[in-house]
Protein backbone atom coordinates (compact mmCIF):
# COMPACT_ATOMS: atom_id res chain seq x y z
CA UNK A 1 0.00 0.00 0.00
CA UNK A 2 1.33 3.43 -0.95
CA UNK A 3 1.58 5.74 2.04
CA UNK A 4 -0.15 8.64 0.27
CA UNK A 5 -3.33 6.62 -0.28
CA UNK A 6 -6.29 7.40 1.97
CA UNK A 7 -6.46 4.66 4.57
CA UNK A 8 -9.62 2.57 4.30
CA UNK A 9 -10.85 2.63 7.90
CA UNK A 10 -9.42 5.79 9.44
CA UNK A 11 -9.91 7.78 6.22
CA UNK A 12 -6.64 9.72 6.61
CA UNK A 13 -3.62 10.39 4.41
CA UNK A 14 0.03 11.10 5.12
CA UNK A 15 0.35 14.48 6.83
CA UNK A 16 -2.91 14.12 8.78
CA UNK A 17 -1.25 12.63 11.86
CA UNK A 18 1.97 13.01 13.79
CA UNK A 19 4.68 10.53 14.60
CA UNK A 20 3.37 10.18 18.16
CA UNK A 21 -0.21 8.92 18.63
CA UNK A 22 -2.30 8.41 21.76
CA UNK A 23 -4.81 5.55 21.45
CA UNK A 24 -7.90 5.73 23.67
CA UNK A 25 -10.75 3.31 23.07
CA UNK A 26 -13.68 5.68 23.37
CA UNK A 27 -14.15 8.24 20.54
CA UNK A 28 -15.79 10.49 23.12
CA UNK A 29 -12.48 10.94 24.93
CA UNK A 30 -10.54 12.22 21.93
CA UNK A 31 -11.47 15.89 22.15
CA UNK A 32 -10.59 16.13 25.85
CA UNK A 33 -7.21 14.54 25.10
CA UNK A 34 -6.63 16.86 22.14
CA UNK A 35 -7.43 19.83 24.38
CA UNK A 36 -4.14 19.09 26.16
CA UNK A 37 -2.26 19.56 22.86
CA UNK A 38 -1.08 22.90 21.50
CA UNK A 39 -3.15 24.09 18.51
CA UNK A 40 -5.31 20.97 18.22
CA UNK A 41 -7.61 20.49 15.26
CA UNK A 42 -10.19 17.89 14.32
CA UNK A 43 -9.04 15.63 11.48
CA UNK A 44 -12.09 13.46 11.05
CA UNK A 45 -14.08 10.42 12.16
CA UNK A 46 -15.05 7.17 10.49
CA UNK A 47 -16.56 4.19 12.29
CA UNK A 48 -14.89 4.06 15.75
CA UNK A 49 -11.88 6.08 14.63
CA UNK A 50 -11.97 9.72 15.79
CA UNK A 51 -8.77 11.67 15.11
CA UNK A 52 -7.37 15.00 16.26
CA UNK A 53 -3.88 16.38 15.62
CA UNK A 54 -1.91 19.12 17.37
CA UNK A 55 1.57 19.64 18.78
CA UNK A 56 3.50 19.04 22.00
CA UNK A 57 6.86 20.74 22.52
CA UNK A 58 6.63 21.78 18.87
CA UNK A 59 6.29 18.17 17.67
CA UNK A 60 3.26 16.98 15.72
CA UNK A 61 1.14 14.57 17.76
CA UNK A 62 -2.26 12.94 17.33
CA UNK A 63 -4.99 11.06 19.15
CA UNK A 64 -6.98 8.28 17.49
CA UNK A 65 -9.70 6.23 19.16
CA UNK A 66 -9.71 2.50 18.49
CA UNK A 67 -13.03 1.19 19.78
CA UNK A 68 -13.07 -1.90 21.98
CA UNK A 69 -10.74 -4.86 21.56
CA UNK A 70 -7.78 -6.06 19.57
CA UNK A 71 -9.17 -6.24 16.00
CA UNK A 72 -10.09 -2.56 15.69
CA UNK A 73 -6.99 -1.46 17.64
CA UNK A 74 -4.76 -3.43 15.25
CA UNK A 75 -6.46 -1.82 12.24
CA UNK A 76 -5.80 1.64 13.67
CA UNK A 77 -2.12 0.88 14.27
CA UNK A 78 -1.70 -0.65 10.80
CA UNK A 79 -3.22 2.33 9.01
CA UNK A 80 -1.62 5.01 11.21
CA UNK A 81 1.77 3.40 10.57
CA UNK A 82 1.12 3.54 6.83
CA UNK A 83 0.83 7.34 7.04
CA UNK A 84 3.86 8.02 9.20
CA UNK A 85 3.12 7.26 12.86
CA UNK A 86 5.70 5.15 14.68
CA UNK A 87 5.15 5.70 18.41
CA UNK A 88 1.89 4.67 20.10
CA UNK A 89 0.58 4.98 23.63
CA UNK A 90 -2.60 3.15 24.56
CA UNK A 91 -4.47 5.25 27.14
CA UNK A 92 -7.45 3.42 28.53
CA UNK A 93 -9.26 1.80 31.42
CA UNK A 94 -8.76 -1.51 33.17
CA UNK A 95 -10.07 -3.62 36.00
CA UNK A 96 -7.67 -4.47 38.80
CA UNK A 97 -6.65 -8.06 39.51
CA UNK A 98 -3.83 -7.71 42.04
CA UNK A 99 -5.34 -6.93 45.43
CA UNK A 100 -3.13 -3.84 45.85
CA UNK A 101 -4.43 -2.20 42.68
CA UNK A 102 -7.22 0.18 43.67
CA UNK A 103 -9.84 2.20 41.80
CA UNK A 104 -8.34 5.45 40.56
CA UNK A 105 -4.76 4.11 40.46
CA UNK A 106 -2.57 4.07 37.34
CA UNK A 107 -1.28 0.83 35.82
CA UNK A 108 1.62 0.92 33.37
CA UNK A 109 1.91 -2.32 31.39
CA UNK A 110 5.29 -3.99 30.94
CA UNK A 111 3.72 -6.80 28.96
CA UNK A 112 0.39 -8.48 28.29
CA UNK A 113 -1.11 -11.97 28.48
CA UNK A 114 -2.30 -12.96 25.02
CA UNK A 115 -5.72 -14.27 26.05
CA UNK A 116 -7.15 -12.92 22.79
CA UNK A 117 -6.93 -13.89 19.12
CA UNK A 118 -5.80 -10.85 17.12
CA UNK A 119 -2.14 -11.27 18.05
CA UNK A 120 -2.23 -14.92 16.91
CA UNK A 121 -2.66 -13.71 13.33
CA UNK A 122 0.65 -11.83 13.64
CA UNK A 123 2.87 -14.09 15.76
CA UNK A 124 2.80 -17.61 17.24
CA UNK A 125 1.72 -17.86 20.87
CA UNK A 126 5.30 -18.48 22.00
CA UNK A 127 6.19 -14.89 21.03
CA UNK A 128 5.82 -12.55 24.04
CA UNK A 129 3.66 -9.44 24.05
CA UNK A 130 5.99 -6.83 25.52
CA UNK A 131 5.73 -3.05 25.76
CA UNK A 132 8.47 -0.81 24.38
CA UNK A 133 10.99 -0.14 27.17
CA UNK A 134 11.42 3.58 26.48
CA UNK A 135 7.66 4.20 26.42
CA UNK A 136 7.12 2.15 29.57
CA UNK A 137 9.85 4.08 31.38
CA UNK A 138 8.45 7.42 30.20
CA UNK A 139 4.93 6.52 31.36
CA UNK A 140 6.08 5.18 34.72
CA UNK A 141 8.23 8.26 35.40
CA UNK A 142 5.44 10.58 34.23
CA UNK A 143 2.90 8.95 36.55
CA UNK A 144 5.19 9.21 39.55
CA UNK A 145 6.10 12.81 38.72
CA UNK A 146 2.40 13.68 38.59
CA UNK A 147 1.91 12.10 42.00
CA UNK A 148 -0.43 9.25 41.10
CA UNK A 149 -0.48 5.83 42.81
CA UNK A 150 1.31 3.78 40.15
CA UNK A 151 1.66 0.06 39.47
CA UNK A 152 3.89 -1.42 36.77
CA UNK A 153 3.62 -5.01 35.56
CA UNK A 154 1.82 -7.57 33.43
CA UNK A 155 -1.79 -7.04 32.33
CA UNK A 156 -4.22 -9.63 31.00
CA UNK A 157 -5.98 -9.09 27.68
CA UNK A 158 -9.21 -10.79 26.75
CA UNK A 159 -11.71 -10.61 23.89
CA UNK A 160 -14.86 -10.93 26.01
CA UNK A 161 -15.79 -8.32 28.61
CA UNK A 162 -18.55 -10.54 29.97
CA UNK A 163 -16.31 -13.57 29.91
CA UNK A 164 -14.41 -11.82 32.68
CA UNK A 165 -17.35 -10.41 34.59
CA UNK A 166 -19.80 -13.33 34.24
CA UNK A 167 -17.54 -16.35 33.71
CA UNK A 168 -19.85 -18.73 35.58
CA UNK A 169 -22.56 -18.53 32.90
CA UNK A 170 -20.23 -19.22 30.00
CA UNK A 171 -20.06 -22.73 28.48
CA UNK A 172 -16.27 -22.54 28.92
CA UNK A 173 -16.49 -21.41 32.56
CA UNK A 174 -14.08 -24.19 33.56
CA UNK A 175 -11.34 -22.55 31.51
CA UNK A 176 -12.14 -18.91 32.35
CA UNK A 177 -12.20 -19.51 36.10
CA UNK A 178 -9.04 -21.59 36.14
CA UNK A 179 -7.13 -19.08 34.01
CA UNK A 180 -8.30 -16.19 36.21
CA UNK A 181 -6.95 -17.99 39.25
CA UNK A 182 -3.63 -18.37 37.43
CA UNK A 183 -3.49 -14.64 36.65
CA UNK A 184 -4.03 -13.88 40.34
CA UNK A 185 -1.30 -16.27 41.48
CA UNK A 186 1.12 -14.79 38.93
CA UNK A 187 0.63 -11.26 40.26
CA UNK A 188 -1.03 -9.87 37.14
CA UNK A 189 -1.95 -6.24 37.79
CA UNK A 190 -5.11 -5.72 35.77
CA UNK A 191 -7.35 -6.85 32.91
CA UNK A 192 -8.07 -4.94 29.70
CA UNK A 193 -8.68 -5.65 26.02
CA UNK A 194 -6.14 -4.11 23.63
CA UNK A 195 -2.50 -4.16 24.73
CA UNK A 196 -1.61 -7.74 23.82
CA UNK A 197 -2.62 -7.15 20.21
CA UNK A 198 -1.02 -3.71 20.04
CA UNK A 199 2.32 -4.84 21.47
CA UNK A 200 2.58 -7.77 19.05
CA UNK A 201 1.41 -5.78 16.03
CA UNK A 202 3.93 -3.08 16.92
CA UNK A 203 6.71 -5.67 16.82
CA UNK A 204 5.51 -6.91 13.44
CA UNK A 205 5.42 -3.36 12.07
CA UNK A 206 8.73 -2.33 13.70
CA UNK A 207 7.12 0.53 15.64
CA UNK A 208 6.92 1.38 19.35
CA UNK A 209 3.97 0.88 21.69
CA UNK A 210 3.25 1.17 25.41
CA UNK A 211 0.15 1.40 27.60
CA UNK A 212 -1.13 3.12 30.70
CA UNK A 213 -4.51 2.63 32.33
CA UNK A 214 -6.95 4.14 34.77
CA UNK A 215 -8.28 1.51 37.18
CA UNK A 216 -12.09 1.58 37.21
CA UNK A 217 -12.72 -1.25 39.67
CA UNK A 218 -11.08 -4.30 41.22
CA UNK A 219 -13.39 -7.30 41.50
CA UNK A 220 -10.87 -9.12 43.70
CA UNK A 221 -10.94 -6.32 46.25
CA UNK A 222 -14.71 -6.46 46.13
CA UNK A 223 -14.66 -10.24 46.69
CA UNK A 224 -12.32 -9.74 49.65
CA UNK A 225 -14.66 -7.17 51.20
CA UNK A 226 -12.13 -4.34 50.87
CA UNK A 227 -13.22 -0.72 50.57
CA UNK A 228 -13.20 0.81 47.12
CA UNK A 229 -15.15 3.32 45.06
CA UNK A 230 -15.78 2.93 41.34
CA UNK A 231 -13.76 5.52 39.46
CA UNK A 232 -14.57 6.34 35.84
CA UNK A 233 -12.69 9.64 35.53
CA UNK A 234 -9.81 8.89 33.14
CA UNK A 235 -8.19 12.34 33.49
CA UNK A 236 -5.17 11.04 35.38
CA UNK A 237 -4.33 8.35 32.81
CA UNK A 238 -4.70 10.89 30.00
CA UNK A 239 -2.32 13.29 31.74
CA UNK A 240 0.17 10.45 32.21
CA UNK A 241 -0.06 9.61 28.51
CA UNK A 242 0.45 13.22 27.41
CA UNK A 243 3.33 13.73 29.83
CA UNK A 244 4.79 10.44 28.61
CA UNK A 245 4.72 11.71 25.02
CA UNK A 246 6.57 14.86 26.08
CA UNK A 247 9.26 12.79 27.75
CA UNK A 248 9.60 10.61 24.65
CA UNK A 249 9.94 13.66 22.42
CA UNK A 250 12.75 14.96 24.61
CA UNK A 251 14.40 11.53 24.69
CA UNK A 252 14.20 11.15 20.92
CA UNK A 253 15.60 14.62 20.33
CA UNK A 254 18.51 13.96 22.69
CA UNK A 255 19.35 10.74 20.84
CA UNK A 256 19.09 12.42 17.44
CA UNK A 257 21.45 15.17 18.59
CA UNK A 258 24.14 12.56 19.31
CA UNK A 259 24.10 11.30 15.72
Amino acid sequence: MVKTEKQYHIQCVEGDVGRYVLLPGDPGRCKSIADLFDDPHYVGMNREYCIYTGTLLGEKVSVCSTGIGGPSAAIAMEELTQIGADTFIRVGTCGGIDIDVQSGDIVVATGAIRFEHTSLEYAPIEFPSVADFDITTALHDASLALGYPTHMGIVQCKDSFYGQHSPERMPVSYELLQKWEAWKRLGVKASEMESAALFVVACALKVRCGSCFHVVWNQERQAAGLDQKMSEDTTAAVKVGVEGVKRLIQMDRARAAKH
